[in-house]
Parts: C-alpha cells; structure tokens; sequence
C-alpha cells in the first residue's frame, strides 16, 4: 500500500504476479479480479491433497529454538516472486481484497481497501472492515512461519522466506482471537472451530507442505487425513 501510493500500479497482474505495462501517473490504478491472487490450482483437490500427503516427508521438526520472525523479512514487502508479488500493492492489502466480500476500494488506488466484510473461515463469525480502525481481523499464515522453520524453512535462503512470508497461498484474513490462539501449532495440536472449514483447512495446509517440500511430523499427518476425510 505505501509503496503503491507513490507510483502506477500494474494494468495486468498474471498469475506469478509479473507487471504489465504501466499508467501514466494521473490516471486512476487498475487491477485484475482478486480471483488471480493465487497459484494455478491451489488450493489443490481433496484427492490431490491426498496424493500430496502421502508423498510428504515424515520427520520431526528441527531447530525450533532458533526460530526468530525476523529469519522471514522485516514484514511484508511485495519484492517477491508468489502470487501477489511485484503488482504495487502491499501483502496484507492483496489478501484483504481477495478474502473479503462487499468491498469497497480506494477512488485512486485500487490496492486500499475502505470496507469490507469478513466471513472468518476459522470461526465462521462475519467481521466487518473499516480503512485505518481497530478491527478483529488479522493476515494469519496458514503454516504458521514457526510451523514452517520446523518443517525445513531453518534451512532455505534468506530470499526464499521471504517469498514465504509473502505468497498468497500462504496467507487467510482471519479472526484476530482464532489467530492467536492458533500460534504456530499444527493441525495435531490445532484445528478451526469451524467444522464445515476443515476440508479446505487440511488442502491449504498439505497444499503449502507440498508446495514447499516441509516436512510433516507423524501425528500432524494423521490430523490431516482426519481432515481430508471430511472432504466431500
């Protein structure tokens, strides 16, 4: 978002998040439908999901007490080659257009959410938006990035955490309460109160193990087929 209020904003945004060509710099910003804010096939099928798990690495997790959230960037940065990445808005703003319903954008930039409405998939509550107010709402990262070092990410390249922290298919607006009480725990230790949400819950979550290539540990797997098991 601050980046973007200073310069155009990217007339066509593909599916990788690689800029189009530009406006000149009177002319309102325009983006693509929050619909391309994701990967090509993510979250992936149940039956997918369920292919992908089985291929997963089973390990225990490693290296927890080195974990430092500054391992990740120092916050969202829109430097990144993930859905989202380089189109001119920040992170948080491209989850909060793709997750809320009833929203209204900003006249001259497109990337400023004014309002909108959440329907928490974690709680099922609906949670109202409101530009530069308090709000219950929060990003939370799936696999949380705690989650995420134990898992492998202690061992990638300072640029590649960095595209982590910042992919869209990481990411959910989510309940504030639900977020933190969530922390960095795997579905074994952790799952939404909302039951009708578990399907897509256990796809997002192998879909970014898989993604990835983090490993899972035995009884965070089993929680996931439990959850892959309510899939219609």
């Amino acid at each position: 978002m601050r980046k973007a209020r200073h310069r155009t904003v990217a007339a066509t945004l593909l599916l990788a998040g690689v800029a189009g060509c530009a406006q000149a710099a009177d002319e309102p910003a325009t983006l693509p439908s929050p619909q391309y804010l994701a990967s090509t096939g993510f979250p992936p099928t149940a039956a997918t999901a369920k292919t992908q798990l089985a291929g997963l690495k089973v390990a225990w997790g490693e290296n927890w007490q080195t974990y430092r959230r500054t391992e990740f960037g120092d916050g969202w940065s829109d430097d990144v080659d993930a859905p989202g990445g380089r189109n001119g808005c920040d992170t948080r703003d491209d989850v909060l257009r793709r997750d809320l319903t009833d929203m209204r954008e900003g006249d001259r930039n497109p990337c400023v959410v004014i309002s909108g409405t959440l329907h928490d998939p974690y709680t099922g509550k609906k949670l109202p938006y409101y530009y530069r107010r308090a709000s219950q709402i929060q990003t939370d990262h799936v696999v949380a990035l705690g989650a995420a070092w134990r898992a492998g990410a202690w061992a990638w390249t300072a640029q590649k955490r960095l595209t982590y922290a910042n992919d869209l298919d990481v990411l959910l607006a989510a309940d504030k309460t639900a977020n933190y009480e969530k922390s960095s725990k795997t579905p074994d230790k952790w799952k939404p109160q909302n039951k009708s949400f578990w399907c897509e819950y256990g796809r997002r979550w192998t879909g970014i193990k898989h993604k990835y290539r983090l490993t899972v540990t035995a009884p965070e797997k089993l929680a996931l087929q439990d959850l892959l098991a309510t899939c219609p």
